[in-house]
């Protein structure tokens, strides 16, 4: 199930993915909080607008926010051609590695229900069956290792805009009882139908709410946009033109994305087709940078406070859910408060991370990944 033994990093590991994962979980175990801090001390329109940003859209539209759970999506579709090529190149047949994919599929999905599903609190009213990243990316994981695993890659580009345009015919076209159909209200959506007609009283509980089920699909196509990007990152290709072809990949989803949103609106809670084609032409892009700048132009060390995050980044993900590091952080700090003034949030904020940090460090100083 996973595997927390010293083992030795791979020579020909691209440091860039790691770091790019680092990133994002930067903003999911601290960063957020760190820049809200600076806010609240300065409190001026510069720091109002970044602290806005650091919000999701109630519905409709799009801010750097939002693209936090579909990066960690997307990379893990990155990292998926490595690995199961890997695994297949060493001998493994199509039998082990299903087996595999069906078992990391659970983990994920269990693990998911323990972050954000309050399924450690043993009551059935609480419960949220299918709700938290984690669940996504085991959904998005799993239709995309069966894709990767039997499809060439034209078949796998093919697959992906079926995905899509599948999805968006489902939601548009097909009558939700009350409602008609092409219905994107929160309430009246076909998404949300299917979840309430599955799940009942165990649905998300957020308002307004996430849809999961149906969603499912286009957690997929997130997943197989990182794929693509994984396939040129393997290829022969000069590193300077991947980052060429990651920018025009960036570009034209982005625009791809806004176009479709006059007639399919971006849309996070859903994860619209639109809402796919805009947050991964930003991944791309911010793919393209991670590594022009690491990988091709070898300026390395700055990325490395990213890295050591991004090596255990579903462990610290979890770590983050289930303990506080807040509470360990105000044991070192606590007694600054009568001192510093409106700098009080910031500082708890940066304790708290350090020690998530720290321990991050740690442990890849020891060698020890957490790997599902």
């Amino acid at each position: 199930m996973s595997n927390s033994e010293p083992q030795s990093l791979p020579k020909d590991r691209i440091m860039s993915i790691d770091a790019l994962r680092g990133f994002d979980m930067f903003w999911i175990i601290g960063g957020w909080s760190i820049f809200r801090g600076l806010h609240e001390k300065f409190d001026n329109s510069t720091t109002q607008w970044l602290s806005q940003q650091m919000s999701h859209v109630k519905w409709e539209g799009f801010r750097p926010w939002d693209l936090i759970m579909p990066l960690f999506l997307f990379v893990v579709g990155v990292v998926m051609p490595f690995a199961l090529n890997k695994r297949l190149e060493r001998g493994d047949s199509k039998r082990r590695l299903y087996f595999h994919i069906v078992q990391r599929t659970v983990i994920l999905f269990v693990l998911g229900m323990i972050a954000q599903g309050h399924l450690l609190e043993y009551d059935l009213s609480k419960l949220r069956i299918y709700s938290n990243t984690l669940q996504a990316i085991a959904a998005g994981y799993l239709i995309s290792a069966i894709i990767l695993l039997n499809l060439r890659i034209v078949w796998q580009i093919v697959t992906t805009v079926v995905l899509l345009l599948l999805f968006w015919a489902l939601m548009m076209l097909v009558p939700v009882p009350e409602y008609g159909a092409g219905v994107l209200t929160p309430d009246g959506n076909l998404a949300i139908y299917i979840d309430r007609l599955i799940f009942g009283g165990f649905i998300d509980g957020t308002d307004p709410p996430y849809t999961w089920i149906l969603s499912s699909m286009t957690f997929a196509t997130t997943v197989m946009l990182g794929v693509m990007a994984g396939h040129l990152l393997r290829s022969e290709k000069k590193g300077i033109e991947k980052v060429l072809w990651l920018l025009a990949a960036g570009v034209g989803c982005v625009v791809l994305g806004w176009i479709w949103n006059f007639w399919f609106p971006v849309i996070k809670h859903l994860w619209t087709s639109s809402f796919v084609l805009c947050s991964a032409g930003w991944c791309y892009l911010l793919l393209a940078l991670f590594y022009l700048v690491i990988d091709v132009w070898g300026f390395k060390k700055w990325a490395f406070g990213f890295v050591v995050i991004g090596m255990n980044a579903i462990a610290v993900y979890m770590a983050t859910h289930v303990f506080s590091f807040r509470h360990i952080g105000d044991i070192f700090v606590d007694g600054l408060d009568k001192y510093v003034g409106n700098w009080e949030a910031f500082i708890h904020a940066v304790a708290a991370f350090a020690v998530i940090w720290l321990i991050m460090c740690w442990m890849y100083r020891r060698k020890l990944f957490i790997k599902i």
